[in-house]
């Protein structure tokens, strides 16, 4: 789309689907179109099942709030953003949503217990948080309906991904350390904190789609009055051998003394880096995936960006289980020859019985459930 278009006369800074809008001075990046184009084609699905409410808590300078209303047909949405610089900027650009906007300067803290006092519920909350939102998650469940969606964003890269393990420790409550597949090890630890909250309010958890550029760490919940049979176990700890590039999981309900790893020999094996309590379960919900992408098909043309199908298409071919995910190009550190082509690879294991997808959430990378010498025994036979 151009970044300039004239709309009724008046000159506007930014065009995005249905919405034509100045930016203003805040922080925005244009390549988050993404995001934002998924946001969109999961609040046109939930408006298809009732009214739709939306709480952008976090607003910047609305362009979700005002695509919400203008392409998911929600039937009210409150933009909030607590700097209160930014006020008359979302007055000018959500006046195409008339009476179906309200528009404040609140801190989401203070927002969101007003809602808890006034009993006030959402189907959609947007936390586009910056940095690590942990603290307002379990406020943010208390202003959702039951079968409303979380969709929460984190920038809080280094924690999540091993690199400030204090900090992950103090922010997420758990430990992270350096795992190859570092996207999908923030976003189970980020859907793990949000299943723990709502546990505790008795309700559950199904994550609907969740992704990364690496930046951004973005996952929709939705919140189940009742939580599925035997979810607990789907809170758990991965472990990973820096050594022989074993992986291993364990949930939390059944605990025990860690398996031994890939490695062998005479020396004692190395020490496990063990990350969590974080969620085992599928990171994405193929219905509600498929029913996107059908409405992305049948949006008209500039609605929905190119890349955003195409990443719709690759969540959709990868539901997120089991949690284990190598490199390929791991498998060419390890081996003579070099790294097996992924598809044969993949064949060769599905062959056998195993779960073998390449990963949605990070490009190189495959997941899959068979013991990792049986992967390079394979691979190896490849090779030859």
């Amino acid at each position: 789309m151009a970044d300039t278009a004239e709309r009724s006369g008046q000159m506007h800074h930014y065009c995005e689907g249905a919405a034509a809008l100045e930016l203003g001075t805040g922080f925005f990046r244009p390549e988050s179109r993404p995001s934002r184009d998924l946001g969109v084609l999961l609040a046109a699905q939930l408006a298809l099942q009732s009214p739709l409410r939306v709480l952008d808590l976090m607003a910047g300078c609305g362009i979700r709030a005002l695509r919400y209303g203008l392409e998911a047909r929600a039937a009210t949405v409150w933009a909030n953003d607590a700097d209160g610089d930014r006020l008359s900027l979302l007055q000018r650009n959500l006046a195409p949503l008339g009476d179906a906007a309200a528009i404040t300067d609140l801190t989401a803290q203070k927002l969101l217990a007003g809602c808890l006092l006034e009993e006030r519920r959402f189907g959609l909350l947007d936390l586009d948080a910056f940095g690590c939102p942990t603290a307002l998650v379990p406020a943010a469940l208390e202003a959702l309906k039951f079968e409303g969606v979380l969709y929460l964003a984190s920038t809080d890269g280094r924690s999540p991904t091993g690199h400030d393990r204090p900090a992950a420790i103090r922010s997420l409550g758990a430990a992270a350390r350096a795992h190859p597949a570092s996207w999908e090890l923030a976003l189970r630890l980020q859907i793990a904190v949000v299943a723990r909250a709502a546990w505790a309010l008795g309700r559950g958890v199904r994550p609907l789609f969740s992704f990364s550029e690496g930046r951004t760490f973005r996952t929709a919940i939705q919140f189940q009055r009742r939580a599925d049979p035997h979810q607990e176990k789907l809170l758990g700890l991965l472990a990973h051998c820096h050594t022989c590039g074993d992986q291993l999981q364990q949930s939390l309900l059944q605990l025990r003394q860690w398996p031994a790893c890939a490695c062998s020999g005479p020396d004692p094996a190395p020490p496990l880096a063990v990350s969590g309590p974080l969620w085992l379960g599928p990171l994405q919900h193929p219905p509600t995936l498929k029913a996107m992408l059908a409405a992305a098909a049948a949006a008209p043309a500039g609605f929905v960006a190119p890349a955003s199908r195409r990443l719709i298409e690759r969540l959709l071919a990868d539901p997120g289980e089991p949690a284990l995910c190598w490199p390929s190009a791991e498998l060419g550190r390890r081996l003579d020859g070099g790294t097996p082509a992924t598809e044969p690879l993949l064949r060769a294991l599905r062959a056998e019985g195993y779960i073998a997808l390449r990963s949605g959430v990070m490009d190189g990378l495959f997941r899959c459930n068979a013991p990792w010498p049986r992967v390079l025994e394979l691979a190896a036979a490849l090779n030859r």
